[in-house]
């Protein structure tokens, strides 16, 4: 199942030069060259999804809106649903981490009415589309919604062996676990989970689970020492990697754990 890995949002001629390892300013680089060179609107389109995700782990905002809505634009003049899926996916994945949950869930929902409507095998990547309508119902407070819906994206992943998206849809569901305290069974998800994605040789999906892990056992009361020896050395992996967007949750989650310890020592010199 774990062969080549490569990123599914990395598509056409962009697909065989990029993968998962590849940095972000790797991939600005190469999609800005496929732009420059896009034979049609399709590639126009896969260029500028590139350039989208790229900008969007990156944490340049602006920079991923002009890209996603330029390579919608591309795909419908090309009549790809397909391609035009990707791209709502790509904005909503980036309204969802900006907190824009409304626009998140519409922009993903037509992503998967797309996605249904596609015959491109990766777009009915269906999956990806559904893990963030899922998120999005996580976030306001519906988890059984949000897990229902993650086990319908897990069997159209199996069923097209997509084991990129199945191991995000994992992630997904340690997170949505977590956010629902059961911190036990959030814990378990992300360690099973951590182990699909270093078979696939992917370090921003790994990273992610490995800080789900450190959140998970200090809920369960693991020592403060310890949760923040291990946020110190994610916080040089995430800034190594360039994942902005985590990096600022570890320093919000070591600033919490902090003042967590403070109160214990007011509370035992009390």
């Amino acid at each position: 199942m774990y062969g080549k890995a490569f990123a599914p949002e990395y598509q056409g001629e962009l697909r065989t030069a990029l993968g998962v390892n590849s940095s972000y300013e790797d991939v600005r680089a190469a999609a800005d060259r496929s732009l420059e060179t896009a034979a049609g609107p399709l590639e126009r389109a896969r260029a500028s999804l590139a350039l989208a995700e790229a900008n969007r782990r990156l944490g340049r905002v602006r920079e991923a809106g002009d890209a996603w809505r330029g390579s919608y634009r591309s795909a419908r003049s090309a009549g790809h649903t397909g391609a035009m899926a990707w791209a709502l996916w790509s904005g909503g994945t980036l309204a969802r981490q900006c907190g824009s949950l409304r626009l998140a869930r519409r922009l993903l929902g037509h992503a998967v009415t797309l996605a249904a409507e596609s015959d491109d095998r990766l777009a009915h990547g269906r999956a990806w589309s559904l893990r963030g309508v899922a998120d999005v119902l996580s976030v306001r407070g519906e988890p059984d919604r949000a897990l229902a819906l993650l086990s319908e994206a897990e069997g159209i992943c199996r069923a097209m062996d997509l084991a990129s998206a199945l191991a995000y849809n994992h992630k997904m569901r340690a997170n949505v676990l977590y956010r629902d305290g059961r911190y036990e069974a959030a814990r378990d998800t992300y360690a099973s989970t951590l182990a699909e994605f270093r078979a696939l040789h992917e370090p921003r999906g790994a990273a992610l689970c490995r800080l789900g892990l450190v959140k998970s056992r200090s809920r369960l009361g693991r020592d403060q020492r310890a949760t923040l020896a291990e946020l110190d050395v994610l916080d040089a992996d995430f800034t190594r990697i360039g994942l902005r967007h985590a990096r600022e949750m570890v320093v919000a989650f070591r600033a919490e754990t902090a003042r967590g310890g403070m109160r214990s020592e007011h509370r035992e010199a009390a």
